[in-house]
C-alpha cells in the first residue's frame, strides 16, 4: 500500500482534483482509498436516523451496514484526535491512499495551489511538499504539473507516493 497526500489553502481545488483523480487512477487498475481530515465539527449521518440516535445517546461506536456498504463512527467523547499512523491502520488494503489535508505528518504531499485563490504557496516552508499542481508560473526544483492536466498529475501521485511502511516508520520516529 502507497500513502500520498494532497495539501493547500482551502479553495485551491483538492476536492475537485481527487474527485478527477480516482477515475484515472482506478482506469489505470488500481484500488484507492482516501482519508479526508476536516478542521471542524462534521457530520456523515443524518439527524434522526437510527444510527444518529444511536450515536446522540452516547454510544462510542455506530456500525450501520446494508448490501451496499458499511461505515464505522467512532465517537471520540473528550479523546484526542487520532494520529494519521492510527487512521492508516485502520483503512483495508489498497494500492494508493491519497490524504486530503493533514499539512503536515511525515508522508509526502503534492501541494495544490491555484493562483485565483489569492493565497500563497505551502512548499517553500513545508519539507514535505514534493511535488506541485498548481495553474500557476514557479521556478521550483520540485515536479510542477498543471492543475488541468489529470493525467500527468496521477503519473506524479504513483510517483511520490511512498510506501506505508515508510509513513508509519516515520510517524513512529516522531513521537
Amino acid at each position: 500500500m502507497n500513502v500520498i497526500g494532497l495539501a493547500g489553502w482551502s479553495g485551491a481545488g483538492k476536492t475537485t482534483l481527487l474527485t478527477r483523480l480516482i477515475p484515472h487512477l482506478i482506469a489505470q487498475g488500481l484500488r484507492v482509498s482516501v482519508i479526508k481530515h476536516a478542521h471542524h465539527k462534521f457530520d456523515v449521518d443524518v439527524p434522526g436516523k437510527d444510527s444518529w440516535r444511536h450515536r446522540e445517546a452516547g454510544a462510542a461506536e455506530v456500525l450501520v451496514a446494508s448490501g451496499t456498504r458499511w461505515a464505522l463512527m467512532h465517537e471520540l467523547r473528550g479523546a484526542a484526535e487520532p494520529s494519521l499512523a492510527d487512521l492508516l491502520a485502520k483503512m483495508s488494503p489498497v494500492d494508493l491512499v491519497i490524504i486530503e489535508g493533514y499539512k503536515a505528518g511525515p508522508h509526502h504531499r503534492i501541494e495544490v495551489h491555484r493562483v485565483a485563490n489569492g493565497k500563497p504557496l505551502l512548499f517553500p516552508n513545508d519539507p514535505g511538499i514534493v511535488g506541485l499542481v498548481t495553474d500557476a508560473a514557479v521556478e521550483t526544483a520540485l515536479p510542477r504539473v498543471d492543475l488541468d492536466d489529470v493525467t500527468r498529475a496521477a503519473a506524479l501521485v504513483r510517483r511520490l507516493a511512498m510506501p506505508l511502511a515508510d509513513v508509519l516508520a516515520l510517524s513512529k520516529a516522531g513521537e
